[in-house]
């Protein structure tokens, strides 16, 4: 069976890593029947601890997110990760960026949606089961988490910290222009090609046609050389015996 497409670690050019989170957020991967147990996560902390160990602090991240969040524990713990890490950070939002998957994002130096993205924030929920006591007792717990998860947006956006917990508390969707507003990315991003990326891009392609044209024009050149060469030599001349030998045979045959 085909293995789903969760998370990719790519090594680019000029020491750019590109590292894509699309997939929920996990600890666990999917239930594998033929053992028994669970697959390795690719979008837990775990899993993203080790790719980000194989980067140096000198070279640039990519991180490019199309989420719908997932663990709040295993989010957060990936948005420490990524705050710790030395390198310089972008992060682009590809599709939905969505819960947990937003606040990693906040741990990227420059951040960056797509057109016709969008991000989501909202309050934490569990499922939880318990006696009346247990239940009151998560709910508290769940209060002490929200003041903690806002912290990481309230550090860079422009907002409130009563605005913000009455926009999770709506469950409310973001589009591109509303998170550039409240300071909640740094970029929207057409990706449209510049003028002078597109001069330059031509450019490129114009020497590679010539490069291309010299190579064939010399492989042209050489086999001319080589049908003159063969025109130009001449044959061996017949041996005098086999030469008489053959007058002696035509004149046999003649007779």
């Amino acid at each position: 069976m085909t293995k789903p497409f969760n998370f990719c670690f790519r090594q680019e050019g000029n020491n750019t890593h590109k590292l894509y989170i699309y997939d929920d957020v996990t600890a666990y991967g999917k239930f594998n029947w033929s053992t028994w147990s669970y697959d390795d996560s690719e979008t837990s902390a775990k899993f993203f601890r080790d790719q980000l160990a194989a980067i140096p602090d000198t070279d640039t991240i990519e991180l490019h997110i199309n989420s719908n969040g997932g663990s709040v524990k295993e989010g957060v713990a990936i948005y420490n990760q990524l705050k710790q890490k030395a390198c310089k950070k972008t992060g682009y939002v590809d599709g939905v960026a969505y819960s947990v998957a937003f606040v990693i994002l906040q741990a990227c130096d420059h951040r960056v949606m797509g057109m016709g993205t969008s991000a989501l924030v909202h309050e934490i929920w569990i499922e939880a089961c318990g006696n009346s006591k247990e239940l009151r007792k998560i709910a508290d717990d769940l209060d002490v988490l929200m003041e903690s998860n806002r912290k990481i947006f309230l550090e860079r956006s422009k907002l409130e910290e009563n605005q913000l917990a009455e926009m999770m508390e709506a469950e409310t969707f973001l589009t591109p222009d509303q998170c550039l507003e409240y300071g909640l990315i740094d970029e929207i991003d057409s990706y449209s090609i510049s003028q002078e990326d597109a001069q330059s891009a031509q450019e490129n392609l114009r020497q590679q046609v010539q490069q291309m044209e010299n190579l064939v024009a010399q492989i042209k050149d050489f086999h001319t050389q080589m049908q003159e060469l063969r025109q130009s030599a001449k044959p061996d001349p017949v041996p005098a015996p086999k030469k008489l030998m053959n007058q002696l045979a035509n004149v046999m045959k003649n007779m």
